[in-house]
Order: structure tokens, then sequence, then C-alpha cells
């Protein structure tokens, strides 16, 4: 009799403990959240961050400039949280784009026919021409008055293509400011690039004795390129661009670096 009572007691307490134990490690556990937190959509970018004011580095080594501030715009409208932006060389990015690297690539592309085959490109977002850089003093009106003469080009432009096109032959930088560089030091006779870029060198190099015109090579379009085939990510790129020329968000970047209003796109 008091060997089964105490078996008994014995198997209560034992249970009581299991209990116990089980309750304890239960309450160990963590209750899964009602709230995970969101996860992170990239949008993976290319820009040769070197060609001021479109995409440069700031004083703390920070991209900034107008394409990059209009493709963070673009990413928050498409619902990114975040745009991942790397620097590499202009003629190298088309290469990274088609090998997966990015998704996309701003670097104030000119739309052409034959990078056209290469990419797909979005709506235009900006319109460009070439200008003609030279030391003040030297006068000349259009791209013939350079024949004979030291071009120097961004190698993979359309400044180059417009020179080469007339038969001259082109000295061929890795920028646009290592060309314009060129100029100062009298490396080269005249610079042929992008309008914008030849007239923020002017502005940020007011002592250099630098002057351009128009080249006079006709209208161009910039254009933010994706690889081929991606038309989904095209669609969305292109429906925000059409947002943001609509609610003035594109016009406000615009103003910023270039001072006026928008041009309308054509």
């Amino acid at each position: 009799m008091f060997r089964s009572k105490f078996r008994f007691v014995l198997t209560a307490v034992l249970s009581l403990s299991l209990l116990t134990l089980a309750g304890c490690g239960s309450t160990n556990t963590p209750a899964p959240s009602s709230n995970p937190a969101p996860e992170e959509k990239v949008l993976r970018v290319g820009s040769d961050i070197a060609y001021a004011p479109f995409e440069f580095m700031d004083e703390k080594q920070v991209a900034t400039g107008f394409d990059i501030e209009l493709i963070q715009a673009l990413g928050a409208d498409m619902g990114y949280t975040k745009v991942d932006i790397e620097t590499a060389a202009f003629d190298g990015l088309i290469p990274a784009l088609q090998a997966g690297k990015y998704e996309a690539v701003i670097s104030a592309m000119t739309i052409t026919e034959d990078r056209a085959k290469s990419v797909l490109f979005s709506d235009k977002y900006f319109l460009s021409g070439q200008y003609i850089a030279m030391k003040k003093g030297a006068n000349f009106k259009s791209l013939a008055d350079l024949k004979g003469k030291k071009i120097g080009v961004q190698l993979n432009t359309t400044g180059q293509y417009a020179v080469e096109e007339k038969g001259m032959e082109t000295n061929k930088y890795d920028t646009t400011p290592d060309a314009m560089n060129a100029l100062i030091s009298g490396g080269v006779d005249a610079v042929v690039a992008d309008s914008p870029v030849v007239l923020w060198f002017q502005a940020q190099n007011p002592t250099a004795q630098i002057e351009s015109v128009n080249a006079d090579s006709g209208e161009e379009y910039y254009g933010i390129a994706m690889k081929l085939g991606n038309t989904e990510l095209a669609g969305k790129m292109n429906a925000s661009l059409k947002k943001l020329m609509e609610n003035g968000k594109y016009n406000e970047i615009y103003k910023k670096w270039f001072k006026v209003d928008a041009p309308k796109i054509k």
C-alpha cells in the first residue's frame, strides 16, 4: 500500500514537472510576426559617372546629377525600395547590360539605330545636340572648319561619330572632361561633345578661355537602355517617365540642373 501511494505521488510529480517544462518551452518560442519586414526591391543601374551635369561624384563622392535624380525618382515610382547605381566606362555599359549585370543603364546615352539593335530603349527623356568647344579666338563655325585639326571626343559617343562621318580623324578619350582638359592644355584644337556637358564644363572653368558653338549636326535624344526583350521593365519605365513628365517632377529635376524649364520632347 505504501509503495503504491509512493508510486502514485511520484508519477503525479513527474507529470506536473513535464507539464511545467513544456509550458516554459512554449513561452520561449517567439510568436511569428504579424507584420514581417518588406522584402527589399532593388533596381540595378549602370552609369558612367563622369559626365556632369548628368552623372558625376560630388565632394562627398556620392553620385549626383540630372540622370541620377531622374532614375531615382523613376525607381521610386515603379515601386523599388532602392536604386543601386554602379559606375563603369561608357563603352562597357551595353556589354554589361547584355550580360545581366544591370537591369537598366542611364548615362546621357543617345538613342541611335545602331545601339537600338543591342538594347531596348525607353521613350525619349532628354533633347540634346553636339557642340564644338575651342579656345577663344579659334573661330570655328562648323564641323567642316575642323578639317586638318586635332579633334578630341569621348570614345564611342555621338560626338565621335559626327566627326568621323565627315571623314576626319579623332583623338579619343575615356571621358569628355578628359577631352576638355586636353583642349585647355593644347593637346587638341577642338572638342566635339554633347552641348549640356560642354556648357557645364565652361561654366565650371570660367578662366579656361573656352568658347563653343552649335555643331549643327541635328537633334539627339537620350534614352534609358534595358536588355533586349525586357518589355515588362520597359513598359513600367515608360509609364513612370510619362507620369513624371505630366505631374511636374521631371521639370523640377530639369530646372534644378539646367536653370530653365524643360523643352517639349517630340
